[in-house]
């Protein structure tokens, strides 16, 4: 392999890392990385990408806002785009990015405004006339889902806006954090592992699980807060409207002044020093906070100056997020167990004596994997470190202090040689750093797959949890997920903690999922790199479980954003024996027959990226990207090589068009657009 290939492999596999983490973090709510591993990651892609732009791509990861819309909910696309932020890691840093502002804003005085950058759910919350109409979550920063009834039940958000603010206009949108506060999470946890519920990592996964919840009664009993920030998009505000306001302080006291809680640690600096030390403080205080903080956010405080700066694809050059270092204290290593996941990957973990870091105790860290624990000699009875960083996944670093603290006796850590649930003998795949169980029947993996399925991202059957789909495959009652759709009440008699009542609510729960999606249907059959956003380009083309068995690798390769090695894992899982006679077992059961009736519509526009830019005649924006959704295509929201044409309504996006000129691609009027639609074919 050359440089250059193995450069451009390198620039793939980071892509599909991250966005394999961006689906276990803002889709299934269970990061396994901490945030500064998934920050080493996106800073090796982005600068392999800017040291070679040839392998650019406006698909990758640091092109675009993280973050996928689940089908829980309805779609809203977002007026206003919500960005990421980028980050500092560090004091040089975020001298740097002020240095980059004074650059492009020279002869200007600057003043920044700073705030607590909380650990939760950013929300969008839409004011027509003063009333709340609409809230909505960041999703991809184009389009969000519709939690409208879940944000109502939350006592922090007013549901019409305080008069003393001024007259309202006629639409704002209030832009924020959803969060639980530190006591209220810990609160919120002894009652879920009082009534044998799921408990949660930490309060941004809290907020987001209770946020999501499809019966905004269980969401009203979660004890949510809102946290305002920013104001995003709006129309009929008055130019000396109290609702115009000059700087981004001014937003904040506007916004409390409306009924809303802002931060009472936002400040405002006028020097690099000052701003420094402003950031110094929240690492200092960040666990006498009420809430979860992983950083500071700092801002340009004159609003004008935002427009100048711009913002990249994915963020605001006027703002920046100062995040905070990892967590270090040192602790006990009792044991090294190990797990065993779905797919049959093994995975060492730390048993600690337990230990307060990062705001939270700790009796389990991650070790990743073999080499892992070799490269750093980790020992049960050893004295480790312990790291927590970004308020996620604590990991054990090393040895505290070398061989001083090691117990006479202690040998090297083994790998085991064979699986802890099911005695298979373990195997390394060569070139990389995975060991498997190779037994499709190993109790784990069916435990771990059948939970999966169940799991909110999937299949979301409400009451069947780890624990519960453990106890069923321990009574032999299920040994894959068809086996699900067989079970009566009387099947659960003898089982602890399935009363009549529990068991009715479980059956109910299972047959209220056979009319799932055929997308979650797809997403919790569990192949490798098929998240829900991988599951949505899919099943546009392949409507039914039926058609997917007889899909081609060529065909799903030439679907935007699946490429070869996705397309492989699907044709390869679709052509399994055992996975065969588990989904002909699943339509009998009526579950993933057909997505919608829209999928029966002729899929003129089948693997091709359309873009429409400004307004089209007879169409609103959502309906223009359902129309293309609907008939095969993809409706992304920036231009491309990938891209089949552009459609150009009223107000086009001046980018966008001069990024279609560039590459050469087609350009059609909006008249052109139903024939495209009808055709999927560039009019004469």
């Amino acid at each position: 392999m050359t440089s250059r290939e193995a450069i451009a492999a390198r620039v793939e596999a980071l892509r599909a890392e991250l966005r394999y983490h961006n689906e276990r973090y803002y889709s299934l709510d269970e990061p396994e990385i901490p945030d500064a591993d998934y920050d080493e990651l996106f800073r090796e892609l982005k600068a392999l990408e800017e040291a070679h732009p040839e392998l650019r791509d406006a698909s990758s990861p640091t092109a675009l806002v993280s973050g996928t819309p689940t089908s829980n909910f309805g779609s809203v696309r977002h007026a206003k785009p919500m960005q990421s932020l980028d980050n500092a890691l560090n004091d040089d840093e975020l001298v740097a990015w002020v240095g980059r502002c004074e650059k492009g804003l020279p002869d200007r005085e600057l003043t920044y405004a700073y705030e607590p950058k909380v650990d939760g759910l950013a929300m969008s919350l839409t004011y027509v006339n003063g009333i709340l109409t609409q809230g909505a979550t960041r999703g991809d920063g184009v389009t969000g889902e519709d939690v409208t009834a879940n944000i109502l039940t939350i006592a922090s958000i007013p549901q019409t806006l305080d008069p003393r603010a001024g007259v309202p206009p006629q639409v704002v949108e209030v832009r924020g954090e959803v969060y639980m506060a530190s006591v209220d999470f810990a609160a919120l946890n002894v009652r879920q592992a009082a009534a044998q519920e799921k408990t949660f990592v930490n309060p941004r996964n809290a907020a987001a699980g209770s946020l999501r919840q499809k019966d905004p009664k269980i969401t009203a009993t979660r004890p949510l807060n809102f946290l305002a920030y920013q104001l995003g998009a709006s129309e009929g505000v008055e130019p000396e409207s109290s609702w115009n306001p000059a700087t981004q302080s001014g937003v904040l006291r506007l916004l409390k002044t409306a009924g809303f809680e802002v931060s009472a640690e936002a400040g405002i600096a006028s020097s690099v020093d000052e701003l420094v030390a402003a950031c110094a403080w929240f690492e200092e205080h960040r666990h006498t906070l009420p809430y979860e903080v992983d950083g500071a956010v700092v801002k340009l405080d004159d609003l004008s100056l935002h427009a100048v700066l711009g913002s990249t694809s994915r963020a605001p050059r006027w703002a920046i997020a100062k995040k905070f270092p990892p967590e270090e204290k040192q602790t006990v290593l009792v044991d090294i167990e190990i797990s065993v996941g779905r797919t049959g990957r093994v995975t060492p973990f730390a048993v600690l004596e337990p230990v307060f870091v990062g705001g939270t105790t700790v009796q389990m860290a991650t070790l990743h994997n073999e080499d892992h624990v070799a490269a750093r000699d980790v020992r049960p009875g050893d004295l480790v470190i312990v790291r927590k960083a970004g308020d996620v996944i604590p990991e054990v670093v090393g040895p505290a202090a070398g061989q001083a603290n090691r117990p006479g006796r202690s040998a090297p850590w083994k790998f085991p040689s064979v699986c802890p649930s099911c005695s298979t003998a373990l195997v390394r795949i060569p070139g990389e750093n995975v060991t498997q169980c190779p037994n499709w029947d190993c109790v784990a993996q069916t435990v771990q797959r059948i939970a999966y399925f169940a799991s909110r991202a999937a299949m979301d059957i409400e009451g069947l949890g780890e624990q519960r789909v453990a106890q069923l495959v321990a009574a032999g009652l299920v040994s894959d997920v068809a086996d699900l759709y067989a079970l009566k009440n009387t099947d659960f008699h003898g089982i602890e903690g399935m009363g009549p009542v529990s068991a009715a609510k479980l059956v109910d729960a299972i047959e209220a999922s056979r009319s799932q999606s055929m997308q979650r249907v797809l997403v919790g059959l569990g192949i490798h790199e098929v998240g829900p956003a991988n599951a949505r380009v899919v099943i546009r083309a392949f409507p039914s479980l039926q058609l997917l068995l007889g899909a081609e690798s060529e065909q799903l390769a030439a679907l935007d954003g699946i490429g070869p090695k996705t397309a492989a894992r699907v044709v390869t899982f679709m052509n399994d024996e055992r996975n065969v006679a588990l989904i002909e077992r699943l339509m009998k059961f009526d579950v993933g027959i057909a997505e919608s009736s829209t999928s029966q519509l002729p899929q003129t526009l089948l693997g091709k990226a359309v873009v429409v830019t400004g307004a089209v005649d007879g169409f609103t924006r959502q309906e223009v990207e359902a129309a293309v959704l609907a008939r095969g295509g993809t409706s992304p929201g920036s231009v491309s090589k990938k891209t089949f044409c552009v459609v150009a309504g009223a107000s086009p996006g001046a980018s966008k068009l001069s990024k279609a000129e560039t590459l050469g691609l087609p350009v059609l009027p909006a008249s052109a657009f139903e024939y495209l639609l009808a055709t999927g074919q560039l009019p004469d």
